[in-house]
């Protein structure tokens, strides 16, 4: 039963790993892999598809401050993060957030839609545990007070307290997801305007 356990154990890690190795690639195959959890819309006043892949590489790579861009022009998309480093100082979170900014020509400028995603383990943990929380607060509600939980002034506050104490955690819970959100879109975002800055000053640079 342990060497189950630890097999299952060893088993998960090895797949949340996995897929946070495949998530953070920029590859044709991955750009579009992960839980889609938002879209930005915005538009690029100037730009083209025609001549946007020369403020890129010949590999359609472009390094910026914070994070990197690779650029598709048979998908017209751009794929973007920011930078992930082994021995960063930066705080990291459990929800990392990509971007995929789907391009679109209209009267001399780029209509853009970014689409943020975010490992598929990230948002599945994050259910998991949600529900874990609920069924488990419900399941003690619904065996203690047939029981006659209820039933003494000891019994209620202890009951009380329980629910008290799984509402606490549901909170904790959402608000530090809703935190760890808010600072990667936010990393995501300056990336973003990193490459939106980036392609204006080659549009001015030309004209």
């Amino acid at each position: 039963m342990m060497l189950a356990g630890l097999f299952a154990g060893i088993l998960f890690i090895g797949l949340s790993v996995g897929d946070w190795l495949y998530f953070i690639r920029l590859t044709p195959d991955a750009i579009r892999y992960g839980c889609r959890v938002a879209n930005t819309p915005d538009q690029w006043p100037g730009a083209a598809l025609t001549t946007l892949g020369g403020r890129f590489t010949p590999e359609g790579v472009l390094m910026l401050p914070h994070g990197v861009a690779w650029f598709y022009p048979q998908l017209s998309q751009i794929a973007i993060r920011p930078q992930y480093r082994f021995f960063s100082r930066r705080f990291r979170t459990a929800w990392p957030v990509k971007g995929l900014i789907h391009l679109s020509q209209q009267d001399g400028s780029l209509n853009t839609l970014c689409v943020k995603r975010m490992p598929w383990s990230s948002a599945i943990i994050t259910l998991l545990w949600f529900a874990l929380v609920l069924i488990g607060s419900l399941t003690f509600v619904v065996q203690y007070a047939p029981d006659g939980g209820f039933a003494s002034l000891g019994g209620t506050l202890t009951g009380v307290a329980v629910m008290a104490l799984a509402a606490l955690v549901l909170a904790f819970g959402l608000v530090t997801g809703a935190l760890a959100y808010r600072l990667e879109d936010s990393r995501l975002m300056k990336v973003y305007d990193e490459l939106r800055d980036a392609i204006a000053l080659s549009i001015s640079s030309s004209s």
